[in-house]
């Protein structure tokens, strides 16, 4: 058998009779900054109080190891708590170790969910290794962290103890999905439970482990009067089609009804694929609606984001920078590499008054590859929603300092993971000076076309050994046709399917082994839509 190798790069679609470029409502600057004496961190929790931040957990390396000794090792938990002041360029740390184990142990875990409320940062799960249970494990744990003493404490050299506390509930045993807030209800929102060491090999291998996602929205309420914490649990909503995703962004939105809301963006991994999801999710307080007329295909893990509403022309930005993705630009075109690279992207999603939504690239780049596992920091006295959405109407100067990005993974190439042995990448202690330029007559942002479409195509696997798999989504039950041609519009191949239902499809076809090496373009057209993507085969 020939073995073949097939990449991918995305072209066009036909299916939106809009420009590719569009004026933009505003453009966003990055400025670099540093602070002495600061190191690198990613997938962190953080909280806010006058101006400093309250760090806590995270990772003080770069990406896991693949390795089951080598992945998320006690070596790379961070155990102290860190103040920052980015004004004064100042920071202060304290170790964890005066606090109860318990407290410790998820304290100094990654990828916790958190949210800050008034004075008290909430703080639930993580992953990390357990001295307690000798093994790695997800936290089923709820912190209660009282900011403003524990900065004030930390700067000052005196305990910090009594402004912790915590209490255990099974419900909150999780890690990489996201804890937000909409109204007076706490959405904790996908995400996974994760027990003993990570294996690429598999559960089964040994060492194994256990994987669970939670594949729901799961509510409550929290009582908390200062001294006693407790939980209300509402009815989860559960979704083991949509809500399958972790590792992602979650964002504060204002809805085209003027509610609160939030949008679950991309995430992995799609049940029958080691893909991310392109589609999104909204969600409200009346429940969950998939929207599968918008793709995304840039920033598809956690990542620093800012979430932008413009109430005169009811549209809500979010924007998202670098990371990890599945697609890329190059020279106009959008690559899809389905080893998921880190990228520079920065791009932004905006949902318009009529809840259409379009994925725009920015005419800035990160400016390396960096920003998986970052945070963004919000000023705190700017205008915002209670949700912390800003109002950008409300901006006033034409440029506005609204925050800083911290940390996260930097990499020294696009796809390491194959070959990570813990030198490839770093926690990045870079910061950025976050600003929004209105008015500005610079800087067109680029319509990603295919995200205004339905079809969401994907190609996989790659590598692969000519045995292509075609998913794609239809809105609408339809005959689909799929077509293989040369670079001179010769047609090679062409597969005609019939009266196709309306979701999810997957179609599975073989190169023929008498095609030469070299690029083919594979075309998928519906009576709706269709979109082409170049394939280089290589024997």
């Amino acid at each position: 058998m020939i073995l073949k190798t097939i990449y991918v790069i995305l072209l066009v679609v036909v299916s939106a009779a809009v420009s590719t470029a569009q004026t933009a409502p505003f453009q966003i600057t990055i400025e670099p900054m540093s602070i002495s004496g600061l190191g690198g961190l990613q997938s962190y929790a953080i909280g806010e109080h006058n101006g400093k931040w309250l760090i806590v957990g995270g990772r003080l390396d770069g990406l896991h190891g693949r390795q089951p000794f080598a992945a998320f090792d006690e070596a790379g938990h961070n155990k102290h708590l860190v103040v920052v002041d980015p004004v004064a360029q100042q920071k202060w740390s304290a170790p964890l170790s005066s606090l109860p184990a318990a407290l410790q142990e998820q304290l100094s875990s990654t990828n916790m969910e958190f949210y800050q409320e008034g004075a008290y940062l909430y703080i639930v799960g993580g992953y990390g290794f357990s001295r307690t249970s000798s093994n790695h494990t997800t936290y089923p744990n709820l912190s209660a962290v009282k900011v403003p003493d524990v900065i004030d404490a930390i700067i000052s050299g005196t305990s910090f103890t009594s402004h912790f506390r915590q209490i255990t509930d099974t419900m909150f045993a999780v890690t990489g999905g996201y804890l937000n807030k909409i109204n007076n209800t706490f959405y904790l929102t996908g995400g996974q439970k994760f027990i003993g060491r990570y294996n690429p090999m598999g559960p089964t291998h040994g060492p194994g482990f256990i994987q669970v996602y939670t594949n729901a929205i799961r509510k409550f309420k929290i009582i908390d009067n200062g001294v006693t914490l407790t939980v209300a649990h509402l009815p989860s909503i559960i979704d083991a089609t949509n809500l399958h995703r972790r590792d992602y962004n979650v964002v504060p939105q204002i809805m085209p009804t003027g509610q609160e809301g939030l949008t679950a963006f991309s995430g992995v991994f799609q049940i029958d694929a080691d893909l991310p999801y392109l589609n999104c999710v909204n969600i409200d307080s009346t429940g969950h609606t998939v929207n599968n007329a918008f793709s995304q295909y840039y920033n598809h893990y956690h990542c620093a984001h800012v979430p932008l509403f413009s109430a005169a022309k009811n549209e809500m930005h979010t924007v998202f920078f670098g990371g990890i993705a599945q697609y890329y630009d190059s020279l106009g075109i959008v690559v899809q590499d389905n080893n998921v690279p880190f990228v520079k992207t920065i791009a932004r999603v905006t949902r318009y008054a009529g809840s259409t939504m379009a994925e725009y690239k920015l005419p800035v780049e990160m400016p390396s590859l960096l920003g998986a596992g970052s945070e963004f920091i919000p000023i705190g006295n700017l205008p915002k929603y209670k949700n912390g959405v800003f109002k950008l109407d409300e901006f006033t100067a034409d440029t506005t300092l609204i925050g800083y990005i911290y940390g996260g993974i930097g990499s020294t190439a696009a796809n390491i993971f194959f070959t990570n042995s813990g030198t490839q990448s770093t926690a990045s202690s870079q910061m950025f000076k976050v600003h929004v330029v209105k008015n500005s007559i610079v800087g067109l942002h680029e319509l990603n076309s295919q995200s205004t479409g339905s079809l969401r195509l994907q190609v996989y696997p790659s590598p692969n050994d000519g045995d292509i798999v075609v998913k794609f989504n239809l809105k609408s039950s339809s005959d689909v046709t799929i077509t293989i041609h040369d670079v001179v519009a010769n047609r090679l191949d062409i597969k005609s399917l019939v009266n196709l239902q309306s979701g999810d499809n997957t179609y599975s076809m073989k190169v023929n082994n008498s095609f030469n090496r070299g690029v083919y373009f594979i075309t998928i057209e519906t009576r709706d839509e269709k979109v082409t993507q170049k394939i280089i085969i290589q024997p």
